[in-house]
């Protein structure tokens, strides 16, 4: 994601190279701020805070951890915040979800429904759920970079990530059964 060069000068007071470098992690921190917090807005607070906060503690990173592990503690614990503070309801909106025009109409349609029974289904996760879920699954993390991100043991992970599907198997035979949403 981001070359060791740009972070040491970053951190060495290059304000040109913490820019660039801030500049190349934005999409991915708003995004992971986006699928945990549920919102346009509160996603957008989020990024802009943890952006912040980067900035400001780029001279506390180490080499011990990945950068990108570093980055997404950083937003995850912004957002987990954020919940603590607020407990919202939270309402995924359709807002990452591009789909291209397709011949067949209906199928773009049957395609779109489920695409939004996933993100309203990964809306009512708890937060620790929601949190594993879109480290592993939209931002591709390993378990290992989870459990160091979210300063949990890996087994914790693995067993959110485990009760997580069980969850959303069990909302989305509701969703296609026709149960009540929400």
């Amino acid at each position: 994601m981001v070359a060791l060069e740009l972070i040491k000068a970053a951190q060495a007071g290059d304000r040109d190279a913490l820019v660039t470098l801030l500049r190349q992690i934005e999409t991915h921190v708003y995004r992971t701020a986006y699928y945990i917090l549920g919102n346009e807005q509160d996603a957008q607070d989020a990024a802009q805070e943890a952006l912040i906060r980067i900035y400001r503690k780029i001279d506390s990173y180490e080499e011990k951890a990945l950068f990108k592990t570093w980055v997404q503690r950083i937003v995850t614990n912004i957002c987990i915040d954020k919940f603590r503070r607020a407990k919202p309801t939270v309402s995924i909106e359709e807002h990452d979800m591009s789909f291209t025009a397709e011949t067949d109409v209906e199928r773009s349609i049957l395609t779109q429904d489920a695409a939004k029974d996933v993100r309203e289904a990964i809306g009512r996760l708890p937060e620790h759920h929601r949190t594993v879920v879109v480290l592993r699954y939209l931002q591709d993390f390993s378990y290992q970079e989870i459990a160091d991100s979210l300063n949990l043991p890996l087994n914790t992970v693995k067993s959110y990530l485990f009760r997580a599907r069980q969850q959303l198997q069990q909302m989305l035979q509701e969703y296609e059964k026709g149960g009540v949403r929400g």
